[in-house]
């Protein structure tokens, strides 16, 4: 529940930057999907979000453009289609593999 009022505080004044670390942690299925509508919507509007995430399914989905980290530093950069380049199917056959040669 608490998770749930710290989205709808940050959300409802409609904001054009939105900051969330790990914004799905602790929701059930329906209000997950709830979030990444309404994350979705705001980014149709003309918010930019910066969101981390351990879900990656949930980044290859919604995000535009992604940045992947190792050991505090940025190894990758780009869209799902330019990271995955020559690379298998997935974002998190992506991360494992850049993750594991840095």
């Amino acid at each position: 529940m608490r998770q749930k009022v710290a989205l709808a505080g940050a959300l409802i004044h409609e904001p054009k930057l939105i900051m969330l670390d790990e914004p799905l942690t602790g929701l059930d299925a329906g209000s997950a999907r709830l979030v990444k509508d309404i994350l979705s919507q705001r980014v149709a509007a003309g918010a930019a979000i910066v969101m981390t995430t351990h879900i990656l399914e949930v980044a290859e989905r919604i995000a535009s453009r992604i940045g992947i980290l190792a050991r505090g530093r940025l190894i990758a950069e780009g869209t799902f289609g330019e990271l995955r380049q020559g690379r298998a199917a997935t974002l998190e056959d992506v991360f494992l593999d850049l993750t594991r040669a840095a």
